[in-house]
């Protein structure tokens, strides 16, 4: 898949495409530039597909979140990138203005030292397996899934942001990887989430009408 950033192609990435992902989130982390511009987010990730994407774009929801506007900032280009996904577009298109928005490199690079560990565990023992995880079906399915859950990140739901988070990043390395197992872990998790996520609404829902009801009675 190749990338196309504001309606131009991403050419200066090639230089980080020999290097682990892994090894390449903290060289990013460590240029001497206290603001990291979207513009150049992309273009280090873009040659890695799609999937690289999702991937920084998950862990650095999970991680950073907690800053305010964050998770809506990452939600939006995750969005657009899961409808492309869906779409099977083979060119990664992101509008301009998102890459004109900036995030604190600090910041990443705090993010990038958190997940660095477990990333090279993971990195060593992924391969492509599972192939049929990799078909077009498979990612246009994945691609829906990453829009209900960016859609979930762009809402004001405060500490709500995590396991979404971290299923977009498992179904970007799964894809950048092709290693179905790890998408696996994606779909075991958004319908665990799902399963949550309904058992709650459950809940207050009935919390809610119990209280209607009682002050109706009363009044």
């Amino acid at each position: 898949m190749t990338l196309f950033a504001g309606g131009s192609m991403n050419d200066d990435s090639n230089s980080f495409n020999a290097r682990p992902f892994s090894q390449v989130l903290i060289d990013v982390g460590a240029v001497d530039d206290p603001v990291l511009p979207m513009d150049e987010l992309v273009r280090t990730f873009g040659e890695r597909g799609f999937g690289a994407l999702l991937l920084i774009l998950g862990l650095l929801s999970a991680v950073i979140g907690v800053i305010p506007g964050t998770t809506t900032l990452l939600g939006i280009p995750i969005l657009i990138i899961g409808v492309q996904l869906l779409f099977r577009r083979d060119e990664l298109w992101l509008p301009g203005w998102i890459l004109k928005r900036d995030l604190p490199r600090a910041a990443f690079a705090e993010a990038a030292a958190k997940v660095r560990s477990r990333l090279e565990r993971v990195e060593r023992f992924s391969r492509p397996r599972l192939s049929f995880m990799s078909s077009d079906l498979s990612e246009a399915l994945i691609g829906l899934m990453c829009v209900i859950w960016a859609a979930v990140l762009m809402l004001p739901l405060i500490g709500f942001n995590l396991f979404p988070s971290l299923i977009v990043a498992a179904f970007g390395f799964g894809l950048m990887q092709k290693d179905g197992v790890v998408m696996l872990v994606g779909w075991v998790g958004s319908a665990g989430m799902a399963t949550f996520t309904w058992i709650v609404w459950e809940a207050v829902s009935r919390v809610l009408v119990a209280t209607w009801e009682m002050i109706v009675r009363l009044f």
